[in-house]
Formats: structure tokens, sequence, C-alpha cells
């Protein structure tokens, strides 16, 4: 008898279905550049940058235009060779609410250790982020933001990125361009770090360009 219990058990656990993923038009993973060429305060800039797009009105109607009307965003630093970490996990915005509280967390997150600069792995890792994501995606979306070109990944810039898009995954990026030797940047992430349909480089002139940057890259990306 204790026998059958215990098979009768495993049973009534095997016949719970797994629960459904919720849907969403967009999950996109907001990629920071948080190695060393980023200072305390770039970084605070950087992430307070965050927070402000997410909430514009502007963003959130280009969030509410879509026909579920809800996008889910996580936030990860990257730096280190292998180190891309995940500060905030997935949190869903429909509304100002779940942007405010988005935002917040991503201020409120401590500065992950990085060393410099693994475009590359910032994208594998996104990539698992998205896969391993609490939510059924229409569309999924990488946005790499940096000032740098990658420089020493595990895993190169284009091989990550053609694995992304060979997925279904797009990655569009964000250049800040912070001194004059680094005007080609966005050239080279157009070349080595976007991919997938309708993929761009948003330009950043100056951190201080950093909100309005975003924010434009957002609408484009959204909606």
């Amino acid at each position: 008898m204790r026998r059958r219990g215990l098979v009768a058990g495993g049973l009534s656990i095997l016949a719970v279905p797994a629960r459904a993923r919720e849907p969403v038009d967009v999950a996109l993973v907001l990629a920071a550049d948080a190695s060393g060429s980023i200072d305390e305060d770039e970084l605070r800039l950087q992430k307070e940058g965050i927070a402000k797009a997410v909430a514009d009105p502007r963003v959130l109607e280009a969030i509410r235009s879509q026909p579920l009307g809800r996008t889910a965003f996580a936030y990860v630093e990257w730096g280190s060779p292998g180190g891309a970490a995940t500060m905030v996990p997935w949190t869903m915005v429909d509304d100002a609410e779940g942007a405010e509280t988005f935002g917040a967390a991503v201020v409120r997150a401590p500065r992950s250790v990085q060393s410099w600069n693994a475009i590359g792995d910032a994208i594998v890792h996104s990539v698992a982020l998205l896969e391993a994501a609490p939510y059924e995606a229409t569309r999924r979306i990488i946005d790499i933001s940096g000032d740098g070109p990658d420089m020493r990944s595990l895993s190169p810039s284009p091989d990550a990125r053609d694995a992304a898009v060979a997925k279904g995954i797009t990655i569009n990026a964000l250049a800040i361009i912070v001194r004059a030797a680094r005007r080609g940047l966005a050239d080279a992430y157009a070349r080595d770090v976007i991919g997938g349909p309708g993929a761009f480089v948003e330009t950043a002139e100056g951190r201080t360009e950093f909100v309005n940057a975003l924010r434009r890259k957002l609408i484009r990306e959204i909606a």
C-alpha cells in the first residue's frame, strides 16, 4: 500500500501542468557598460538615465500602443570576460507605476564587479536571460550601451551576435561618444554588435545626452 501511495503521489505531481508564461509584446534586456572606463558618477548617470527613459510618457505611450500593451525589462551590467551580471530581474511595465518600480530598482542596484570590455559575453548572458524569462514575448531584444568596442570577450561579439540572431533575437546598440578617439564606435557596433530585423545603432554625444538617446532608442524598439 505504501508503495502504491508513492506511485500515485508521483503521478499526481507529474500531472500538474507547467505554468504558462505570461505574454508580452517585447522582452527587452538593457545591458549597460560598467567596465573600468566607467567611474561611479558615470554609471550613476547611466542608471538614472535608464530610469528616466523608461518612465518617459512617450516611451509609456509606445508600450501601450502595442497589441498587449506590456513590455518586460531586465537590467544587466557588463565588462569583465564572462562577468556580465543581471542586476535587476525581469519586471513587467504596462503603466507609470511599473516603469517607476523598474527604474527605482535600477538606480538602487549595487554596482557589479567588472573590468573591461567583453561585449560578446554580455550578449551570451543576455540571450540566456531571455530564454529563461517568465514571459512569452512577441519580440526579444538586447540593448547594448557602451563607450568602447569589444576587446576581451570569451565569445567574440560577431559570433555571439550571430548565435543570438539565429534564435530570433534582435540586438541594438547605443554608442556613447565620450572623446574624439571614439568617433568610429558607432561603426564598430554596426559591424560587430547589432543584428536581426531592423537592428540599428543610436548615438549619444557624451553621457549627458544618454537619456535622450535611450528614450529615442526605446521608442523605436518598442513601437
